[in-house]
């Protein structure tokens, strides 16, 4: 039985969503905790929550905050090219393209043959603008379907997506799990981590491709382009709080399904974008802890090295 459709039966073979449902508030609410539709949309929107947290933390302390959303542009013209052919699954294109465009990211980067975050703003642009060329010339424009790839749509989350996301968010913590050690010492001085004979650049790569198929399984919940949503936001809100990295680690979980669990709440209920919501949610979360945190000027700074 594939992954995603396994942890799904095993929630509701022990009823764990429809008790959690039985206190949650709202009219409408409550159905994504026992719509089966609704249960695929909700546990896909958690995983993609829990790890896009995790590994949005190393991407603000590498500075490479952008590179969520380039990638997520990226996905976008993958997913146009699979809606023009009639893919059935336009994420699995999105997911190539996006593995393509990370490691040419990378290596652009590593070679120096671009400097800063001009080869994320040229592939941002570039592939929003080829996926919007090419669903204009061979398909039917902006569609229903496309809105949702877009602005994110939990009606999408189908079987397939639900197996996809949650392989893709298994490896993304198995990897984590198996090289947080190198990763953040390449993080903290990658001259220091390769003297001492960690490999800096293979490293470097496996987390560039990782966190583009991180992007691709966040476009069903947030949409390409509110990916920074969740995947910088509760990280950025995460380091105004946190005195240490694990710390961080932690409150950008607190922060990130906050933003998404109240997000999804508003957006039942309200009827609106779940995307668009969560991405609101998140922001106001930030500006909220700010203010807080320019109150109380005596909370020490962020110190990675901890």
């Amino acid at each position: 039985m594939p992954l995603g459709s396994a942890l799904h039966h095993l929630l509701n073979r022990f009823s764990i969503l429809e008790i959690i449902g039985g206190w949650m508030p709202g009219d409408v609410f409550p159905a994504f905790f026992e719509m089966e539709m609704l249960q695929r949309a909700l546990i896909a929107s958690v995983l993609v929550t829990v790890v896009a947290g995790l590994y949005g933390t190393y991407l603000m302390l590498r500075n490479l905050s952008l590179i969520g959303d380039g990638l997520a542009h990226v996905s976008f013209g993958g997913v146009a090219v699979g809606v023009t052919v009639g893919a059935v699954a336009p994420l699995s294109y999105a997911l190539g393209f996006s593995i393509v465009a990370s490691i040419i990211i990378y290596e652009l980067q590593s070679r120096e043959i671009v400097t800063g975050d001009t080869s994320i703003a040229i592939f941002l642009t570039g592939m929003l603008a080829f996926g919007l060329v090419v669903l204009r010339l061979f398909s039917q424009g902006i569609t229903t379907d496309i809105e949702g790839y877009l602005f994110g749509s939990l009606v999408l989350v189908d079987t397939y997506s639900l197996n996809l996301i949650t392989w893709i968010s298994f490896i993304a913590l198995l990897g984590l799990a198996l090289f947080h050690r190198a990763l953040l010492a390449i993080t903290v001085d990658h001259v220091a981590a390769r003297m001492q004979g960690i490999p800096v650049h293979a490293v470097g790569l496996w987390f560039s491709i990782t966190v583009a198929t991180i992007v691709v399984s966040m476009v069903q919940v947030i949409g390409a382009l509110l990916v920074t949503a969740l995947l910088v936001t509760p990280a950025a809100t995460a380091q105004l709080v946190s005195r240490s990295f694990r710390g961080s680690l932690l409150w950008t979980q607190v922060f990130g399904l906050s933003s998404t669990f109240i997000g999804l709440y508003l957006s039942a209920e309200l009827n609106t974008g779940s995307g668009s919501m969560i991405a609101l949610v998140a922001a106001t979360i930030f500006a909220l802890v700010g203010m807080l945190r320019f109150a109380n000027t005596h909370i020490k700074p962020f110190d990675s090295s901890q």
